[in-house]
Formats: structure tokens, C-alpha cells, sequence
């Protein structure tokens, strides 16, 4: 029923909770394929993945790029983008099997959480929430779609940053639901660089591609 496409830099810290949540799906029939697209890591990913059973291919330049060609490769009717970072929570299954029995003219997000107990990741999380509910999930949150809306909308396109934005904006806030299932998150970066600090700049970036400015300047910025 669904490819999962992962697309990773130097994920092999992360990815082998990721992989191992897609297991008893994988098990059961429901994922059929993993597809990890590999940006060129320094690090074990790649040998992570493919000890999982994942199909790898290689594609640099950012997400974008990276999931417009595991999409591409992949072969099941329905597709589910994850970051490598992101773990899928127990019984996710029946949220994403009934999604896919009753909404193929809509894409599916999983609510988020981080891995963090403090109230400013359970604040943002909420925040996270409404954001999706108004049409603008991110990545991290994963995106179920069934491969004839991807392939109506134009699917992604090869951006090195705001690839799932702009995924989103052609799907619009009717064809984007939310999912019966979390989604948890690594904080790392928000521990690092704190959690106001670190949501600011996101959000700060968001608006100038909004306005109009050149994906290619902003993913210089956010690195």
C-alpha cells in the first residue's frame, strides 16, 4: 500500500528509530517499500538503511530534490515522506490504514511531539498544531498522500528549503488533514539553540519565502 521515502544527511544517530517504527507495518503488508534518498553522509547512514531493507539511492542539493526523486522511485499507490529524525508512535498504523481507505483527494500530517519534557516543547507543539490546522504542515510532521494527488499538485518540486511549504500551499488547508497518530521529533536543535530562538528564525524564514525571496539565499541562511 505505501512507499515510505526518508531523506537523510548524517542520520545514522536517528534513523534506526525511524526505520524501526516502520516495522511492524512493514511486517503486516502496509509499508511495502522504504525508499532513503542519501545526500552524501560522512556517516553510516546509507549502511543503516540498507541493513533495514531500504532501497538507497543518492541525490544532493536538500530535501527537495532528495524526495522528488524517492517519489519518483517509488512504486506503491500511496507515499509517506518522513524526516530521519522523526519517530511514528504506537498505532500509527490504523490512523494512516483508515486514511488511506476514506481520503485519497487529501494528504494526511501526524500531530507533533518533541522528545523534550519541558513546557516550552509541549508549548510548541500546540503552536505546531494550529499551524498545520491552517494548512501549512511541516516535514517533520510527515505527509501521507496517495500517489494520484501527488502526481496532480505537481509534487516536489526540487527546492533546497521550503520544499514541504510549498508542497503545502499547492495542496491547500481542504486537501490537508490531520492523522489520528503522533509523530515524535528530535528537540536537539532547539536545546541547542533554544527554543524561542531556534522557532523565531524558522518562522522568520517562512515569512521571506512567503514574500517571495529565493529558496537558494534562504538555504544558505538556515545552514
Amino acid at each position: 500500500m505505501i512507499s515510505v521515502v526518508i531523506p537523510t544527511l548524517n542520520a545514522a544517530a536517528t534513523l534506526p528509530r525511524c526505520l524501526a517504527a516502520l516495522t511492524p507495518a512493514t511486517a503486516e503488508g502496509l509499508v511495502t517499500e522504504m525508499v532513503v534518498v542519501d545526500a552524501g553522509s560522512a556517516d553510516p547512514t546509507r549502511e543503516v538503511a540498507k541493513a533495514a531493507g531500504a532501497t538507497v539511492l543518492t541525490m544532493l542539493g536538500g530535501r527537495g530534490p532528495q524526495l522528488a526523486a524517492g517519489c519518483a522511485r517509488a512504486t506503491a499507490p500511496w507515499l509517506l515522506a518522513l524526516h530521519a529524525d522523526t519517530v511514528l508512535r504506537p498505532g500509527w498504523e490504523a490512523a494512516v490504514a483508515e486514511h488511506t481507505a476514506t481520503r485519497p483527494d487529501a494528504a494526511g500530517w501526524f500531530r507533533l511531539r518533541f522528545d523534550d519534557a519541558s513546557l516550552a516543547a509541549d508549548a510548541w507543539s500546540l503552536g505546531v498544531g494550529l499551524r498545520a490546522r491552517l494548512g501549512m504542515p511541516y516535514g517533520d510532521q510527515g505527509l501521507l498522500i496517495s500517489r494520484g494527488l501527488y502526481d496532480a499538485v505537481g509534487g516536489y518540486r526540487p527546492l533546497p528549503l521550503m520544499e514541504d511549504v510549498d508542497l503545502a500551499r499547492r495542496l491547500g488547508r481542504r486537501r490537508l488533514v490531520g492523522l489520528r497518530a503522533e509523530a515524535l521529533t528530535d528537540a536537539s536543535k532547539y536545546r541547542r539553540d533554544g527554543w524561542l530562538v531556534r522557532s523565531a528564525r524558522n518562522c522568520a524564514l517562512v515569512a521571506r519565502y512567503l514574500a517571495g525571496a529565493d529558496p537558494n539565499a534562504l538555504a544558505e541562511r538556515y545552514e
